[in-house]
């Protein structure tokens, strides 16, 4: 009987920012049972803006912001 046999090599590899990818930026209230969000946002400006409305409708003052890009994995010359 013929064992499998399996040859592997290691490539390293680069992670980078995908501009073409763009970012998104969220923002989402943490007040107790609140669970308020802006929803992604195309522009920074946005996610703020409605954090601040937010404020001013709720009072809650503190919210927990995300920002996403995208990223992509090539092998490292």
């Amino acid at each position: 009987m013929l064992s499998p046999r399996a040859v592997l090599r290691y490539v390293a590899h680069t992670i980078q920012h995908a501009p073409e990818g763009g970012v998104t930026y969220e923002a989402f209230c943490t007040a107790y049972r609140c669970g308020a969000e802006s929803g992604p946002q195309d522009e920074q400006g946005a996610a703020q803006a409605w954090a601040l409305r937010n404020t001013g409708r709720t009072g809650h003052n503190l919210f927990r912001r995300v920002y996403t890009d995208h990223a992509r994995v090539t092998p490292a010359e």
